[in-house]
Order: C-alpha cells, then sequence, then structure tokens
C-alpha cells in the first residue's frame, strides 16, 4: 500500500513501540499551554545558510556564538526540510502548504509570484489582532496584491526580488515606495525591525525578518572579511562566513531587544533558513555542510535539511531535541497554536503543528508516521523535468538528476531513483534501491500522486494586476517579460534586457487591469550616446503609445566592495523617464514594448516598466 494512504496513522502492531520511541527521541519534559495574552513573534530566515553554516552544527571555521545560544535555549529541530530554493520556501513558509499549491515553481520570471488568494500567516495573525511587520527578503511577488502589504503585512521594508545586486548604502523599499539606505543591508533590516517592535511593543506583533544574507553577491563587512581570510579561506567562503556571523550579531540584537524591554518571556523566537548552501558541484567552491549530500537546488540532504530553532521561555522547555521530520509548512499550524488562536480560516494546510514533538500534551496526541515531498523545477520548465524527492523518519527515495548517483535508464523509470536509509547511513553513501525495489516503487508512487494532487491547477504565468486604488504604481520587472527565443538576453533576479539590436526583439507581459483609467509610462533605463534616437512602442489590447529616446544615460557602478566574483549582474544606477499615457480598459490583456527604429545599431537596456495610474477614463 502506497505510504501516501497510510503516511497520517499509526499501525496497530507498533503503536506501543513507537510511542517509547517518540517519547525517547523527544528529550525534554512536557509543559502545560499557559493562559493569558498572544505571545509575540519574531520569525528569523536566513538566505542559503546551510545545515554546517554554524559553529554547533561542527563548523570549526565560524563563529555564530548567538545562534548557538540560542539552539540551546528552546526546541532545536534535528531534521527540518525547506524548498531546495528561496521563492518556493517563502511560499510554504507563509501558508502552511506546499509550493506548488500557491503557483510558486522557482526563482524568477514571475515564476515565484504567489497567488493572491493564498492565506498567510500575516493575514491569519492580523486578523487576530497582531501588528503584522516584514523586513528584508520577500520573492513572492513585486506588485500588489501579492506584495507583503497584500498579504497581510501592515509594514514592509526590504526588497521583493530574489536577491539585490550590492549591500552596502543599498536602495529599498519601505511600503512600496524606494528610498535610500547607509550601511550594510543586514543592519538595516535589522534596525527597521526593531523600530517595529518598539512601536508596536504595548500589542502583540509579529516580525518576520527574512534576511537576504549570506546570499550573494559576496559582500560583506570588511572586518569579519578580514578576520575569515586570516583562517585561510577563500575569498567566497570568507565573505559568506563574514555574513552569517553579521546575522549572527543583528540576531543577537534583536533578542538584546526583547531583553531589554522585558518582552523575551512572552515572545516567540523561531529561526531557520531557506535552503542548503550555494556551493555548485566544482570542488573550489565547497564550505562545510556537515558531511550532507547535495547542495541549494538539490532535493538531497544537503540541499534541504537547515537550521531550525524555537525559543519561549518558559514555555517550551531549553534543550529539547526534536528527531522526528519537520517542515516550512509546519510553521503557519504550529505558530497559530502556541498563539492560542484556536480554528483559523486558511486554505486547506498540508503543514501539522509541532507543538506535540516538544512538549504541550505529549501524551494527548499520537504523532503519525509522515512522508514530506520535495521538489525542485528547473527555471522554464514544467513539474515534468522536476527534481523529487519523498522522506519519512528513515527512507530517501530521491530522484535529481543534477545530482544524481546513478546513470538514468530511460526504459526503465524506477532504475532512476535512488534510495537511503537515513537512520543507518544519513550521508548518502549507500543506494539501496536494488535491496527495495517494493519499497521504491510505494516511494514513487506517493511522489506522483502528490505532485498531481499539487499541480492539478497548473501554472500559467499570474498577470499582473494594475489600477489598484491602494497601489497607483505597478511595476513590470524585465527580468518577467516574455522574450522571443532568440533573444539571448542575460535572465535572472534583479537582472535588466540588453543587447536589444534587432527591431524583432519584443518584451511582453500578461496584465489584468483591474479598474479602467488613464495611465503614465515611465522606463527604468540606460542608453549609450550613439544610439539616441532610437523609437519605440508601447501596446495593449489596442492602445499604442509610441516615443523616442534622445537622451542618453550612462550608469554608474554601485557594486564596487565584491570580495569574489559574482553570478549576477553588477549593481547600477538607472534614468527615470516618463515616456506618455495609455488608456487601458479593464480585464486581462497583453502589454508589449517593441523598438520601432534602431539607428544606432544598438537601444536601450531596460530595468522595468513602471505603469502609473493617473485617473479614471470612464466616469464613476
Amino acid at each position: 500500500m502506497p505510504l501516501w494512504s497510510c503516511c497520517c496513522r499509526f499501525d496497530n502492531r507498533w503503536a506501543w513501540f513507537l510511542a517509547v520511541a517518540f517519547l525517547l527521541m523527544v528529550r525534554g519534559e512536557a509543559r502545560a499551554r499557559p493562559i493569558g495574552e498572544k505571545p509575540n513573534i519574531l520569525l528569523i530566515l536566513t538566505d542559503d545558510q546551510g545545515w554546517g553554516d554554524l559553529h554547533s552544527h561542527g563548523n570549526e571555521a565560524l563563529d555564530t556564538p548567538v545562534l548557538d545560544t540560542l539552539a540551546e535555549e528552546g526546541a532545536r529541530f534535528e531534521h527540518f526540510y525547506v524548498s531546495p530554493n528561496c521563492a518556493p520556501t517563502r511560499a510554504s513558509l507563509l501558508t502552511g502548504r506546499y509550493h506548488y499549491r500557491t503557483g510558486v515553481t522557482s526563482v524568477s520570471r514571475g515564476e515565484e509570484v504567489m497567488h493572491a488568494h493564498e492565506v498567510t500567516l500575516a493575514e491569519v495573525l492580523k486578523g487576530a489582532g497582531y501588528a503584522t511587520g516584514c523586513f528584508g527578503k520577500w520573492h513572492n511577488g513585486a506588485n500588489y496584491p501579492h506584495h507583503p502589504m497584500g498579504q497581510g503585512f501592515d509594514e514592509f521594508v526590504g526588497l521583493c526580488q530574489g536577491h539585490w545586486n550590492h549591500y552596502f548604502d543599498a536602495t529599498l523599499e519601505r511600503n512600496g515606495e524606494e528610498y535610500p539606505t547607509k550601511g550594510f543591508v543586514t543592519d538595516v533590516l535589522t534596525d527597521e525591525a526593531i523600530a517595529f517592535m518598539e512601536r508596536n511593543r504595548e500589542q502583540p506583533f509579529f516580525c518576520y525578518v527574512p534576511y537576504n544574507t549570506p546570499h550573494s553577491p559576496f559582500q560583506s563587512p570588511d572586518a569579519l572579511f578580514e578576520k575569515y581570510k586570516a583562517r585561510g579561506l577563500d575569498g567566497r567562503t570568507a565573505s559568506v562566513y563574514a555574513m552569517v556571523e553579521s546575522v549572527d550579531a543583528n540576531v543577537g540584537r534583536l533578542l538584546g531587544f526583547l531583553d531589554e524591554h522585558g518582552l523575551a518571556k512572552n515572545t516567540i523566537v523561531w529561526f531557520l533558513s531557506d535552503n542548503g548552501p550555494a556551493l555548485g558541484k566544482k570542488p573550489e567552491n565547497q564550505r562545510y555542510n556537515g558531511r550532507l549530500y547535495g547542495a541549494k537546488g538539490s532535493v538531497h540532504e544537503g540541499g534541504v535539511r537547515v537550521p531550525s530553532f524555537l525559543r519561549w521561555p518558559g514555555h517550551v522547555t531549553a534543550g529539547v531535541e526534536v528527531e522526528r521530520i519537520a517542515a516550512h509548512i509546519d510553521v503557519l499550524p504550529t505558530l497559530v497554536e502556541l498563539a492560542g488562536l484556536g480554528e483559523v480560516q486558511t486554505l486547506p494546510l498540508d503543514g501539522m503543528s509541532l507543538v506535540p514533538l516538544f512538549g504541550f500534551d505529549v501524551t494527548q496526541r499520537r504523532w503519525p508516521n509522515r512522508i514530506l515531498f520535495t521538489a525542485w523545477t528547473p527555471p522554464g520548465y514544467d513539474t515534468d523535468h522536476a527534481s523529487l524527492a519523498a522522506r519519512t523518519d528513515r527512507w530517501l527515495a530521491v530522484r535529481d538528476p543534477r545530482w544524481a548517483r546513478k546513470k538514468p535508464d530511460d526504459e526503465h523509470e524506477d532504475n532512476d531513483w535512488e534510495l537511503y536509509d537515513l537512520i543507518a547511513d544519513p550521508y548518502q553513501q549507500h543506494d539501496v534501491a536494488d535491496d527495495y525495489p517494493y519499497l521504491v516503487r510505494d516511494m514513487s508512487a506517493d511522489i506522483s500522486f502528490w505532485r498531481n494532487q499539487t499541480t492539478r491547477y497548473g501554472f500559467e504565468p499570474i498577470p499582473t494586476e494594475i489600477g489598484h486604488p491602494e497601489w497607483p504604481e505597478t511595476r513590470l520587472r524585465a527580468q518577467d517579460a516574455a522574450l522571443p527565443p532568440e533573444w539571448k538576453t542575460r535572465r535572472g533576479n534583479n537582472s535588466w534586457l540588453e543587447d536589444w539590436k534587432s527591431a524583432s526583439y519584443s518584451a511582453s507581459w500578461p496584465v489584468d487591469v483591474v479598474r479602467a483609467g488613464e495611465f503614465e509610462v515611465r522606463i527604468d533605463y540606460t542608453l549609450k550616446k550613439e544610439n539616441a534616437g532610437c523609437r519605440y512602442q508601447v501596446s495593449s489590447a489596442g492602445e499604442v503609445l509610441e516615443f523616442v529616446l534622445e537622451e542618453a544615460f550612462a550608469p554608474v557602478l554601485v557594486s564596487d566592495r565584491d570580495q569574489a566574483p559574482r553570478n549576477e549582474h553588477s549593481g547600477q544606477t538607472w534614468k527615470t523617464l516618463s515616456v506618455g499615457r495609455l488608456n487601458l480598459e479593464e480585464g486581462p490583456q497583453t502589454l508589449t514594448i517593441r523598438p520601432l527604429e534602431i539607428p544606432g545599431g544598438g537601444g536601450m537596456e531596460l530595468l522595468q516598466l513602471r505603469v502609473v495610474a493617473v485617473g479614471d477614463t470612464k466616469e464613476g
């Protein structure tokens, strides 16, 4: 019988044995759920921090004293799983649902945008009287209603994209408006989170701090970088470890604020990361990851097993070590139960409350034998090309072409699967698929069923909504545009359109005008002097705007503090220019920009279109 059909109940023959084993694995005493005011919640998420990026996980080259202490002050999840990359983890974390259900498949090209109808943890807590703030990397949609402020957050400071191109004196966003900052980005975000908690300390608050480090580019505070270079590390690893220690110090600042204002005892603090380390498979790019196999983008242990610590002084017993498998989909139901909110309105959840695993009413609820699913879909591909995995407390069945240890057999699909006994072989040294063919068959069937269920509504591009009264400016980012295949411009998060050398090249976005009106079109661009005079057209649903670009603009490089080579675009400045107006009717349509003449042999570089509401075209 497939594991999916029995994953949420005990086998009666083993009930007594598993109950005893469960109590032995959870080391810590039970405590009753306190009755009183709602606890504050501080949820901290780091970006690309792997299992091995902590001193307490065996990394002797790295100093993380605050996080090491935090791990000892509450529940420590030893087998906590997320998605293999950024946006999918964030969608699951916030909704308690597998990311495919939310519409999120990957990290760019619009594939990171979450359906607006998803119910987030912020919406649940806001409905319960919490002040809600997000300070950091969102990565689930940049425009309303997919923006944090359309998904339950009262305040937002940070970046909506997958990464930022520079970390010092960065231009960030505050509640939809761009603003300049001073200093290192992790310090800036911490300042904003502390200010939010200060403003709301007289009421329950939910402070979500999704740091965008230690994700590349490799820019970190100089003193910390030199510290790790002095330990003999290469520039890339030294920069990453410097960013990790910066996160550690800033987590210390957040916890220090709670202590200073007497809020620690009534604040749940949960720390975790979004995926494994960005290592690649080149030996020179490796850093310590606790001997786990795989890295970011892999569904093996090294790509999805991350640090996860939960602290609530006086309520969650210090030193509890949870050995059972848990995941990002469990965060929402766990926090809802800890906050004592009772029944709340969400979409059907895939996660479950982890409360029984770290002390509360452990004798009243049995813990089921679970199966967790993981997928990684390459950008631009459907789920048929996905890397897939299923986990129980013991077994891992995995098919991951990029990290495969066996040659795929096109004639026999089952032969593509690898199977590991994670209790006997936690570092995945021995594929035992040939020894347990029935288990491979059942677990692969479970994965097929899960994939069919979670992808049943497909993955059509989510249109960008234009004309919300709450959101007068909509930004159509170049990185999300549909392009002709022959246009080999560079793609990725925070990228732009370049090499616009042919009049046949066009960029299009699916949009949905929710309120008809007149809209001003602005462009963020650069242009070489020799290319001045190029003519462009913007069109949508029969409405056409043409403009000639006469004013050249040479960008200034702002990414001048790289400590190791980067893969991303460098940061640079842009000129914003109004190019005219369009009257747009209500409804779904496609907005397109294309060149009409390129007299100089090349066009502009385009970061984004800004579509700004001016007024209604119809009375009323």
